[in-house]
């Protein structure tokens, strides 16, 4: 991929993810426990041999950025990963769309004087061999080519479908159409956009100067760049999706794409990984998903004191630094720096950096994003109506959803850190579910990337937290409070 640019499109707001990104872009949500959803795209690009890439942020990137410089270098001359902030460089006006993305951007293409452009979207969780498709983009002498899946036509609505001929030609193209029309030969499927293009550059130069032109355009790619070209009658192609084959990957195995636009999907994704033959392959060593390599210790699980029964863990993901004390987890996906007290029991549920659940806590089916703190002998998830009426964001299917920073009390209603109450009440989609009675506001003015509070208070003789004694001649030993990720 010497000769091609990459372009990575990290600036998504990701609304349907709720509280999520109410304060970061949807390529920065953490992932799988220790992973960010931009680490995939970065890792395809990087594993496949590109060294030469942009990424365009926008919206809430602040947190993102800094995960990208800290985290994401590559050495040698000539080869780069650097982040691009929108800089209204064609006017005062930001990103109006993904074609006007890179249109904004363009001097970053001709300076690089390369003979094809990559241009993919940073906001799916894959695994994708894009040389192979860099390589099938230039033997079909195409003038685009666009990676393709097939979807369900019930759930087709949110994306591009393609018609295209027996040859992989693209003859017709239309957006997030209201009635999808089905593949030939398999009515209940549609072939779907994955948002992933690579164009000739000569190609893409002129298609996002002709889209500027135009004062009708949405300046999007599969709602306006994509038909304009098909139309010209230019050689747009697909990739088949289903031929790509990563390294190290057996054979027969199905590519693995995912969609994480919504809290359900987001949620069921990551609750794929902790199955017994995940689909998505993370020990895959030819294939290493790259991120933050962060310091901690290694994962505990232990007995909370004699009396205690032993920790039970059943297909769960638990990441580095975390402690699981006399509890139960089923089904869990656990990140790092995490403490689960005696007795608690979780299961099907997604625990984000940092939270702390009480001694006899017991969850289920529940989000909790960054430093969030269960109290003691706090139920949730067995009561799914229960917990429309005490909680301010649960999904349709019933997961309970808690922001950053959150204080889940036993009984009442949450308190939610001052920076997440300000920018959900201004978030028009979020502040409607704020009703009166399910939340409070931090009275401290506790940041969400400070903790709710003493992790480990002194409880007894020996300094162990409460239902903690001592165990294996030390016990379980208040330590001092970590310093927080404030992202």
């Amino acid at each position: 991929m010497k000769d091609t640019l990459s372009m990575i499109m990290a600036g998504g707001r990701g609304s349907r993810l709720g509280p999520l990104t109410v304060h970061r872009s949807k390529p920065a949500v953490p992932f799988a426990g220790r992973y960010r959803i931009i680490d995939f795209a970065l890792s395809n690009f990087v594993n496949s041999g590109a060294r030469r890439i942009y990424l365009l942020t926008q919206y809430m990137s602040s947190s993102l950025i800094k995960h990208l410089n800290r985290n994401w270098r590559l050495s040698g001359f000539g080869e780069f990963i650097e982040v691009v902030p929108a800089q209204m460089r064609r006017g005062e006006f930001w990103y109006r769309g993904t074609a006007d993305s890179v249109y904004q951007n363009l001097n970053l293409v001709r300076d690089a004087r390369v003979d094809h452009v990559a241009v993919f979207g940073g906001d799916h969780v894959y695994m994708f061999a894009i040389d192979q498709m860099a390589a099938a983009h230039r033997e079909s002498l195409a003038d685009l080519t666009v990676a393709a899946i097939p979807v369900p036509r019930s759930e087709a609505s949110a994306f591009g479908i393609i018609h295209c001929d027996d040859r992989g030609r693209i003859i017709g193209f239309v957006e997030k159409p209201s009635n999808p029309p089905a593949m030939p030969g398999r009515p209940d499927w549609s072939l779907a956009s994955m948002g992933n293009y690579i164009f000739r550059t000569e190609v893409l130069t002129r298609a996002l100067v002709e889209d500027a032109a135009d004062p009708s355009s949405r300046h999007d790619f599969g709602r306006d760049v994509i038909p304009r070209l098909v139309a010209q009658g230019a050689r747009v192609f697909i990739y088949d999706f289903a031929q790509n084959r990563v390294p190290g990957e057996p054979l027969g195995a199905a590519p693995y794409w995912r969609d994480v636009g919504t809290t359900d999907s987001y949620f069921t994704s990551n609750m794929e990984l902790r199955a017994r033959v995940p689909a998505l392959d993370l020990y895959n060593r030819q294939w290493r998903i790259r991120t933050a390599q962060r310091d901690y210790p290694p994962a505990r699980f232990v007995r909370a004191g004699e009396q205690y029964p032993p920790a039970l863990v059943d297909d769960s993901l638990v990441c580095e630094g975390s402690i699981v004390a006399s509890a139960t987890l089923e089904e869990v996906v656990l990140s790092y720096d995490c403490f689960v007290h005696a007795g608690a029991h979780i299961s099907d549920s997604i625990i984000l950096s940092g939270c702390d659940i009480g001694a006899g806590a017991r969850l289920r089916r529940v989000l909790l994003d960054k430093n969030c703190k269960v109290e003691p002998g706090t139920v949730i998830g067995e009561d799914p109506d229960a917990d429309r009426e005490r909680f301010p964001f649960v999904t349709e299917s019933g997961i309970a959803v808690f922001p950053k920073g959150t204080l889940i009390t036993a009984k009442g209603p949450v308190v939610l850190a001052n920076d997440v109450a300000e920018l959900t009440a201004a978030d028009p989609e979020l502040r409607g579910q704020l009703r009166p009675g399910t939340y409070a506001v931090s009275m401290q003015g506790r940041h969400s990337y400070e903790s709710v509070g003493p992790r480990y208070k002194k409880f007894g003789p020996d300094g162990a937290p409460p239902g903690h004694g001592a165990a294996l001649g030390g016990g379980i030993r208040a330590r001092p409070e970590a310093e927080p990720e404030r992202d």
